[in-house]
């Protein structure tokens, strides 16, 4: 199948020692992607595709389903809140460790434990809602164990990107774009299902979902990656993965800058907006507004598959300019269809930022670290979102809906400004493709 090319720690240490799932760190010269096959859609590419599409899908499944029915259930919101905690927070508490364990026993390996993981809590979670809930610690406990598994998948989803694809960027925007139907299908299809009393359904094709990508993941034939020393403990590895993050200042920059952007704007967006266009225009038109982003991140998607420009993240902040059209629509107090528009934009800015991000960690960060490093940057981003979004309530009761609003439209702009600002961000250069 595949080897995996150890780091050796004195000269006489053995090159090579078996495992599995894992190709070449980017520009190391190690086995990549054959040159006879397609840039994107290789076979590789094809079963990645296939796997990580499946588990998009069933990962925006799942807090809508929960949540749905549990309250179609007869529970509190309370509940449903606590469920999503559940979820939620062993993803943003263990996914560090995550990329330490898919560095040393190898991505593909630990994404396939976590889609078995995935496929066993979801079954019993199918049991659970179809035959009636009667401890809610089962339910939470199933939850831990659907966050549990992604925060171990995580990491290698985009380790794993360089080694089925010569084309890095074209792929990651081939991936955004599944992101984002599959973030649009899924609430959606969840949403009916349990609107005609089958959230156990829903569970049960999540965890077909989660057999398919762990057969597609099995089927991947990869070539060799550098893995840490041997004999490290997992805190080394830990501390390693820190030191590789913070020596790269375009890399911790930008995590920096999004700390406070995600605090202060993305947070607070969704909640805050609803509380203004859903008494106002109804719920039907907060779903259309919030699918018409869904739309122009797909565009996105599709537009970085061919656009390359030489300085990537320069690129993709500028099209981050899109992203205070929405909050100040809604300020400015526009008509439902010209806050479509905004998000069409918005979505789009979205869309091309994230490919030209996932492009440049990927390319820029050797293979033997960038699992590791990936994890970091999503618990510096990602981590943030959810104290923005617990804070936009007490900030509203505050300051007003309008002040807030206004932050994140300041903010947002002031985020994309500071990109371009910094030197080694702005300057960072695109890593040709491999021939």
């Amino acid at each position: 199948m595949e080897e995996r090319l150890a780091e050796p720690v004195e000269a006489a240490a053995p090159p090579v020692k078996d495992g599995s799932g894992e190709g070449p760190p980017p520009g190391a010269g190690a086995t990549g992607p054959s040159p006879d096959e397609p840039a994107i859609w290789s076979r590789n590419f094809r079963y990645y595709f296939t796997a990580r599409s499946a588990g998009l899908l069933s990962w925006a499944m799942l807090p809508v389903a929960v949540a749905a029915g549990l309250l179609s259930g007869g529970y509190g919101l309370d509940t449903a809140g606590y469920s999503m905690a559940f979820l939620v927070a062993p993803f943003a508490g263990l996914v560090l460790f995550g990329g330490v364990l898919a560095d040393r026993f190898t991505a593909r390996r630990m994404m396939i434990i976590a889609d078995l993981a995935n496929l066993v809590a979801h079954v019993l979670l199918a049991l659970l809602f179809l035959h009636g809930i009667d401890h809610l610690w089962q339910l939470y406990a199933l939850l831990v164990v659907a966050g549990t598994a992604n925060a171990l998948f995580q990491p290698g989803a985009s380790s794993t990107v360089p080694l089925v694809s010569r084309d890095v960027q074209g792929a990651n925007g081939v991936l955004r774009t599944s992101e984002a139907i599959t973030g649009l299908g899924g609430p959606a299809l969840a949403g009916a299902l349990v609107g005609f009393g089958s959230t156990g359904w829903v569970m049960v094709i999540s965890a077909v979902a989660y057999g398919t990508s762990a057969i597609c993941l099995f089927a991947l034939r990869l070539g060799v990656v550098p893995a840490p020393p041997a004999g490290e403990s997992l805190w080394r590895n830990l501390v390693v993965g820190w030191q590789e993050f913070r020596s790269r200042s375009w890399l911790w920059g930008v995590i920096l800058i999004w700390m406070f952007y995600a605090v202060l704007s993305w947070g607070p967006q969704l909640s805050v907006a609803a509380g203004v266009i859903v008494p106002e225009h109804g719920a039907s038109a907060f779903g259309l507004i919030n699918a018409a982003l869904g739309a122009g991140t797909v565009a996105g998607g599709l537009l970085a598959i061919r656009y390359k420009p030489q300085r990537p993240l320069a690129a993709g902040a500028v099209a981050m300019m899109a992203y205070p059209l929405y909050p100040l629509g809604i300020v400015l107090g526009w008509p439902v269809w010209l806050l479509i528009a905004a998000q069409v934009l918005v979505g789009a800015g979205i869309g091309v930022w994230g490919v030209m991000w996932a492009t440049s960690v990927q390319t820029q960060v050797p293979g033997e670290v960038l699992n590791r490093v990936h994890a970091y940057e999503v618990a510096g981003s990602v981590g943030m979102y959810p104290i923005g979004s617990a804070l936009a309530g007490p900030a509203v009761g505050a300051f007003g809906t309008d002040t807030v609003l206004v932050v994140g439209v300041v903010v947002s702009f002031l985020t994309a400004t500071a990109l371009l600002a910094a030197r080694p961000i702005r300057t960072l250069r695109r890593v040709p493709d491999r021939a």
